[in-house]
């Protein structure tokens, strides 16, 4: 009886290891997109803890690659510059003057301070930005009219990202753009993962996020929705029952999910190691989307 009250917090840490076994295997060699962003972006605690996941995923043989958002550090660097931030349909309206905070931001502070961290915690990380290698090649997007310096991407060059793969580094991309007329855009970090993993043919997309998942009622926290096949992501998507900023995270989960990614995952960014328990888990903690139905041998 001492004994196993002695071993017993060792027996349940092993316990959880042969829980993931199943699923390093699987995953070995694979490579996930992970878009991150959210309150685990602002709480060094949450930033810490991610970063720490991600050194664990590349240890035990996953390929993780990095795009990061920054909105709230934008907001503030803008603000204390007197220069009011705007959006329209969730996209920062980006005159010349807030695209060269955008990418100060996005490019100088973040990238450089998650680079600093996965290297610190015994990664090797090397950031670059959409423009580095012509990565991301955009346009302007005018779908909602002419907010400025916003791009849609219109290709995306992967072989920057491979040959830092293959030589064991994590790339961790800002997602800014150039374009044919030599200007930068501003990328929604959502939409710029998407892509990426599209291009990369990745086993996972996962977005970090301050919300649960998709939930069945949004106004119930305990209707998390598990898994969805592709066509009840659609379907969902269509019916009206989200709103905000779960309508363009869901709408990219479903397109890299149609353009050969193989899971698409939305999970709560707040959680303390979210993606090591939604990756090397049974059970997850958000929602999963898959082109097809999911069966026991289907992780």
């Amino acid at each position: 009886m001492i004994r196993k009250q002695k071993y017993g917090d060792e027996i349940a840490k092993a316990h959880v290891l042969i829980e993931a076994l199943p699923y390093i295997k699987k995953f070995s060699g694979k490579t996930v997109v992970i878009k991150y962003g959210g309150s685990a972006m602002l709480d060094c605690n949450l930033k810490r803890m991610v970063m720490q996941d991600i050194v664990l995923m590349k240890f035990v043989g996953l390929n993780p690659v990095v795009v990061h958002g920054g909105g709230p550090e934008i907001n503030n660097m803008l603000k204390r510059l007197g220069i009011e931030s705007k959006f329209v349909k969730g996209l920062r309206v980006t005159d010349e003057v807030t695209m060269e905070v955008v990418e100060m931001v996005l490019v100088g502070r973040i990238n450089k301070e998650i680079v600093s961290m996965i290297n610190e915690l015994g990664g090797q990380a090397i950031g670059i930005s959409g423009k580095d290698g012509k990565l991301l090649k955009a346009e302007k997007d005018t779908s909602n009219g002419d907010i400025g310096y916003v791009g849609k991407i219109v290709d995306v060059n992967i072989d920057v990202i491979t040959m830092m793969l293959e030589k064991g580094y994590i790339p961790v991309i800002a997602p800014t753009s150039f374009g044919d007329d030599g200007k930068t855009y501003n990328v929604n970090a959502d939409t710029a993962a998407g892509k990426i993993a599209e291009a990369l043919k990745a086993e996972k997309l996962i977005l970090l996020t301050d919300v649960e998942g998709i939930l069945s009622n949004i106004n119930d926290k305990s209707s998390l929705i598990s898994r969805m096949d592709l066509e009840h992501a659609k379907e969902f998507m269509n019916s009206g029952r989200i709103n905000g900023g779960m309508i363009p995270k869901l709408e990219c989960c479903i397109k890299a999910v149609e353009n050969g990614v193989k899971r698409a995952h939305i999970i709560d960014g707040r959680l303390t190691h979210s993606l090591l328990l939604e990756i090397f888990t049974d059970e997850g903690i958000g929602t999963m989307i898959g082109k097809e139905c999911f069966d026991d041998d289907n992780l």
